[in-house]
Formats: structure tokens, C-alpha cells, sequence
């Protein structure tokens, strides 16, 4: 595999671990803030659609047609992490489907020593390679996954990568409970 087809193939599974959290949960659930700052499900998606419109549209002088509102500068803070209740959660995964599309079409016309213009970056790393985009693309999307992975896991307990949950150990509801009490406990006694 070149390299741009192995970064490609790593933003596909982030792109892919972050849909998969929302299936089977309730409009609530995929809505709900589970952290004091606010942080739910459906606007880490929302968000996403942001990061890849800007970092493959913007960067890359090939912008998106129709962004979203929250992707003008007078966007209130903050409105591109949550999702308004008149929004449907199709909308908002067909915006991130949207955006990786035309992410995907950046990537795929462009070479990965291609030069963008990232203007929130600092002046010596603000002319950047396609790859080094992809990079940070990469590692936001993965981030951002993990918070996926722990909202998720807060609301019902569905943790993992992807399908099937690969890398979580097998074991039942006592056993997790028997982990986390052994977990709990060694943390005590440490504070000690």
C-alpha cells in the first residue's frame, strides 16, 4: 500500500468507528450532553463534517458548495458540537458523508506532497503538505472517535473500535463488575 492509501484507509476506519456509535440509540441519546462541557454523540459527528469541509475544502482552495451555517465567523462558539432538536440526525450524517466525499475527492486528485494553507496553524507549519493534513485529519478524527467510544459506552455500556469489538475483552456484566471494583480499589488504596 502507497502511503496516501494507507492515511486514506486510517481516516476511513475513524470515519467508520464514529458513524457506528450512533446505531440503535434514541434521538435523546444520540442528542445528549454526557460531560460538563457538553459533549454528545451527534455533534462529534457534526464537528467531524466541520474538520474535513475546512481541512480538505478550505485548506486545499477547493471549498465545499453549501456549507453549514455554523460555518460562518459569526457562528455562535461552539454550534458546530451540538445539534439543535428541528435537525435530524440524517441530516447531520448525511452532511459527514458529504464532507468525506469531498474529502475523499481532495485526496484522490491531489498528490500527497500537494500544498494547502492552514491559516490557524502557526506561519512555519501553515503551508502544509496534503499528507501532513491527512495526519492531523487522522489523529482528530481518531480523537474524536474515542469520545464517541466513551459517550457510547456511558449510555449503554457498547464499547470498541468497530464491529465486532475486536479489542475489548470477552466477559459478562460480573465480570466488568468485578474489574472495575478491582480498578476502584487499587486506586484507593494508592491515594493512601
Amino acid at each position: 500500500m502507497d502511503l496516501k492509501a494507507d492515511l486514506h484507509h486510517y481516516l476511513r476506519t475513524a470515519r467508520e468507528a464514529v458513524l457506528w456509535k450512533l446505531d440503535g440509540l434514541s434521538e435523546y441519546d444520540v442528542r445528549r450532553p454526557l460531560t460538563p462541557t457538553g459533549t454528545n454523540l451527534l455533534g462529534l459527528v457534526n464537528h467531524l463534517a466541520g474538520v474535513e469541509m475546512l481541512y480538505f475544502g478550505f485548506v486545499f482552495d477547493r471549498p465545499v458548495a453549501d456549507p453549514p451555517e455554523w460555518f460562518r465567523e459569526d457562528a455562535e462558539p461552539n454550534s458546530d458540537l451540538w445539534v439543535p432538536a428541528a435537525q435530524s440526525r440524517e441530516s447531520v450524517v448525511e452532511l459527514y458523508r458529504r464532507a468525506a466525499a469531498h474529502a475523499d475527492a481532495t485526496i484522490a486528485d491531489l498528490d500527497v506532497e500537494a500544498t494547502g494553507y492552514v491559516p490557524w496553524w502557526s506561519p512555519e507549519l501553515a503551508k502544509a503538505p496534503l499528507r501532513r493534513v491527512m495526519i492531523h485529519v487522522i489523529a482528530e478524527s481518531h480523537r474524536h472517535s474515542g469520545h464517541a467510544d466513551l459517550t457510547r459506552e456511558l449510555i449503554d455500556g457498547v464499547v470498541g473500535l468497530q464491529r465486532p469489538n475486536d479489542f475489548i475483552p470477552p466477559g459478562d456484566e460480573a465480570w466488568w463488575k468485578a474489574h472495575y471494583d478491582r480498578v476502584e480499589l487499587n486506586a484507593k488504596e494508592a491515594a493512601r
